[in-house]
């Protein structure tokens, strides 16, 4: 597979959220995804939880991953040189049923259409916007443990929206680096596809020049990266070298996630993309698939201060 054309749609996003019990309580009571995983971040010096939500086995491309950063203390600053939404695919059928779920539970939601698709927008306790987009065709599972009927569930994600202070660099990037194909344009929002193209390969670019520059940081209200898949390890090397060669040096080495390998770029734009190989065994390399996403598992690099770990972290009940 050449690496120009790797690049085969959404891994997982990762989201900045505000406390443990509100992220978890929101994603699996009010959406009804299946918690798939309770770990913590992989980087850094001070624990912070990673939790990971999507279908019943947590496949590519269903995954929201969020790490709670209310206890650090450290809030971001929305603005350009970030992902500004998350879509995720929902039938078109459904959307009456979840604006309703959405005002029962108290999140306030309104209808909308863009490039055609008619959505449901609201916000995640922590700000951070929040789209469900009506799609006819996605066949792929919805988790049916979580409350929500299977013909309305969430089947995935669907896109992302990214903010930028100009197109030219980031389109340059999506055409020459990230197997992206521009599919329409809609006033101050371009859209691109990758893979094959179609829900859960698409990247918005929205143009705002009037916005300042937002936090690359950890930081609570804002999306950190979006991850996308790519099929093998020696794939994801190729695509590494492929971008440096094109000349976008600020890309990472690879690193072990425990379920996933992952490489990321900061593309020209300021968001935060990655380059994920999925490991063999998935989620269930910690658990079995029956009791897969009901405990806390400590990272093996951290596997010294499992208790410390436990004991530094907010309560998390579920």
């Amino acid at each position: 597979m050449s690496p120009a054309t790797a690049i085969q749609r959404h891994h997982h996003l990762t989201l900045c959220t505000g406390t443990a019990q509100e992220d978890y309580d929101f994603h699996t009571k009010i959406l009804g995804l299946k918690s798939v995983k309770k770990t913590a971040l992989y980087d850094g010096v001070v624990p912070i939880y990673h939790l990971y939500y999507g279908n019943d086995l947590g496949e590519e491309s269903t995954l929201i991953t969020c790490f709670p950063m209310r206890q650090s203390g450290r809030v971001g600053r929305k603005g350009t040189g970030q992902i500004s939404a998350i879509s995720l695919s929902v039938p078109q059928s459904s959307l009456g049923f979840w604006s309703k779920r959405l005002t029962d539970h108290g999140v306030a939601n309104k209808e909308d259409q863009r490039f055609g698709e008619k959505l449901v927008k609201f916000q995640n306790p922590g700000g951070i916007d929040y789209e469900l987009v009506g799609i006819a065709d996605d066949d792929r599972k919805p988790y049916t443990g979580g409350g929500v009927p299977s013909e309305y569930g969430i089947r995935g994600t669907h896109g992302i929206t990214v903010s930028v202070a100009s197109f030219e660099t980031s389109l340059e990037f999506m055409e020459l680096a990230w197997n992206g194909k521009q599919t329409a344009k809609d006033g101050n929002s371009v859209r691109f596809e990758v893979g094959s193209g179609g829900t859960g390969t698409v990247v918005d670019f929205h143009r705002d020049p009037s916005l300042g520059q937002g936090t690359w940081t950890f930081g609570e209200g804002t999306v950190h990266h979006c991850a996308f898949q790519v099929e093998s390890l020696d794939v994801q090397t190729d695509v590494k070298a492929h971008i440096e060669g094109l000349g976008f040096t600020d890309v990472s080495d690879r690193k072990d996630r425990g379920y996933f390998e992952s490489v990321y770029v900061r593309t020209p734009g300021g968001a935060l993309f990655e380059a994920t190989v999925s490991k063999p065994e998935g989620f269930l390399i910690d658990e079995t698939y029956e009791n897969m996403g009901t405990s806390f598992q400590i990272p093996p690099v951290f596997a010294d201060q499992a208790q410390w770990i436990k004991d530094f972290l907010e309560p998390l009940n579920y």
